[in-house]
């Protein structure tokens, strides 16, 4: 579907528009190597995916934590205190800030007549911090995150959760994220897909393949203010 008859933007937050690399030095604060970070992240979203494909559901914050737990436990050496490290390495969540394109990217898409909403597996009160930060929270006119259809992302259910929020079908509606994952699922779900490579520049050949790729948010706005695929 042409850009132009895509009237909604659903927006991934972690990773997307938020960056994460800040908590590197949470992990330092810590006692643990900043580049545990990809690690334990990617594990979080291993066990959240797990709970879900077996119909079960857990808040990202509590899966989070037993991840830091896990990771932390593992490291040789490291005797300190599990559940202090966790709650410093996720109250880093509330400092964090938005990539340097989304800003004015947002704004841009905003300003085109795009409708913008945002759905994530970690929650909407954080969404809410990182967007107003940013000066764009005005920008949204909708937040959802997983604990309202109780499953995460890339269940299909997830995603049909934040269509429905602001009253379109699927089809008219466009995922922007980072992951591939997210990018399959969406579209596994109906909705069209955008990937935002972010220094990334191989796409998985076993996922469906995006509507939509741009190096940054910017370039994205870009495409889609032109109406190129």
């Amino acid at each position: 579907m042409p850009a132009n008859q895509l009237p909604v933007l659903v927006f991934d937050v972690n990773e997307t528009l938020s960056d994460l690399t800040p908590l590197r030095t949470r992990f330092e604060d810590v006692g643990a190597p900043g580049h545990l970070l990809p690690t334990w992240f990617a594990g979080v979203l291993r066990d959240g995916f797990a709970l879900t494909a077996v119909g079960a559901y857990a808040d990202f914050a509590d899966v989070a934590r037993d991840g830091v737990r896990a990771v932390l436990s593992g490291l040789e050496g490291w005797a300190g205190d599990g559940e202090a490290a966790a709650r410093h390495i996720l109250d880093g969540f509330a400092d964090l800030g938005v990539h340097p394109d989304v800003p004015d990217a947002v704004r841009n898409l905003s300003d085109t007549g795009y409708r913008l909403t945002a759905m994530t597996n970690d929650s909407v009160a954080l969404t809410e911090r990182l967007l107003d930060k940013a000066g764009v929270l005005d920008r949204f006119e909708a937040l959802s995150d997983a604990s309202g259809p109780r499953c995460w992302k890339p269940a299909a259910a997830a995603y049909l959760h934040a269509v429905e929020r602001v009253g379109v079908r699927p089809d008219q509606a466009l995922m922007v994220a980072v992951h591939p994952w997210d990018i399959d699922g969406t579209q596994r779900a109906g909705l069209h897909a955008a990937w935002l490579r972010r220094g990334a520049s191989v796409y998985p050949q076993t996922m469906t393949p995006p509507n939509y790729s741009a190096r940054h948010l910017q370039e994205l706005a870009d495409v889609l203010a032109s109406g190129r695929p």
